[in-house]
């Protein structure tokens, strides 16, 4: 069984000084689960500033939560960071920008065996090289390619490929992969999304994928979470949200998808960051909404079924007829 629980998970952060600042919820009390027989790839997506990211972070035990708790195959992350030798060849990140991983004064490579041997999957350097081949192999690059060579010798796909590589040393349960796309050149981007699609199948390992590209996530997605200021106003599996999206929100990410044979609406953009939004009393979104009632400014949405595998956190589906 392949799981993935989280339960009223919170993240507060503080902004400016102790007395004039501010506190910000990135997190607030977001609540789902992922369980099936089979790997699975989930895709957590929103615009910046949805608590996409924080959410990542504490998944991979960087970030610590205000309160809550996370789940991994039955287990605790408490419990399981508690080794983080055993914990960090269970879970594996892959970050955003792949520049950014790798010191522009050591060698590549290093950085594979040294994941290798620290985390002991391998007991010398020569068995670390032969884990190494296979993993370089698996992504579409000969180790001899690689081999003495520095980052600045490599595109950003060879390197966010060789970040998948390090990843997959470890045979780990669990990858999260931070926008790996967003900083790699658009005709190469389907070839890192493929390769998660074929690594959930060979790998047995499952992806939590952060995005805000919901194109790629409607490919690649067996689950989607949508998230907005913090709160999870979305989820379910990737074929009911595409073909119907419960949450204005979600709606409003649909419709800003470019189509063939479709005029761009220009009316449909993306709001900039607000920190007001953050501590609504109601729905966050209430102000942006073309469905808004009063009863979506005074008080917060309730989580609603729309089927076995899909929920929204949204009035409109409760029944509630308000002015």
């Amino acid at each position: 069984m392949y799981s993935l629980e989280v339960k009223n998970l919170t993240r507060v952060f503080r902004i400016g000084g102790m007395i004039l600042g501010t506190k910000l919820t990135a997190v607030d009390d977001i609540s789902f689960k992922v369980e099936q027989d089979s790997p699975w790839i989930m895709s957590i997506v929103g615009e910046s500033g949805s608590g996409k990211t924080t959410l990542a972070r504490m998944l991979l035990g960087l970030q610590e939560p205000s309160s809550g708790e996370m789940l991994i195959n039955g287990q605790s992350l408490d419990s399981l960071l508690k080794n983080k030798r055993d914990f960090y060849t269970k879970v594996q990140p892959i970050f955003q920008n792949p520049f950014t991983a790798f010191s522009s004064r050591r060698m590549v490579i290093s950085y594979l065996y040294e994941t290798a041997l620290h985390l002991k999957i391998a007991p010398n350097r020569d068995a670390a090289e032969q884990i190494i081949k296979e993993v370089l192999h698996t992504v579409g690059i000969e180790i001899n390619y690689v081999k003495d060579k520095f980052p600045n010798q490599f595109s950003g796909g060879e390197l966010q490929r060789i970040c998948v590589a390090r990843a997959l040393i470890t045979k780990p349960q669990f990858i999260v992969a931070d926008e790996p796309v967003s900083m790699i050149d658009a005709s190469l981007r389907m070839n890192i999304v493929n390769l998660f699609k074929d690594l959930k199948t060979n790998f047995n390992v499952c992806f939590i994928y952060i995005t805000h590209d919901l194109s790629t996530a409607n490919y690649v997605s067996d689950y989607v979470a949508a998230m907005y200021r913090g709160n999870l106003i979305e989820f379910g599996k990737a074929q009911d949200i595409m073909k119907n999206p419960s949450h204005p929100y979600t709606e409003l990410l649909m419709e800003s998808i470019p189509r063939v044979g479709k005029r761009w609406d220009d009316d449909m953009v993306l709001p900039d960051f607000e920190s007001k939004e953050y501590s609504a009393v109601g729905c966050k979104f209430a102000t942006r909404c073309r469905y808004a009632k009063d009863i979506c400014h005074q008080m917060p949405s309730p989580m609603v079924d729309i089927s076995n595998t899909h929920s929204a956190l949204c009035f409109r589906h409760c029944g509630y007829q308000a002015q």
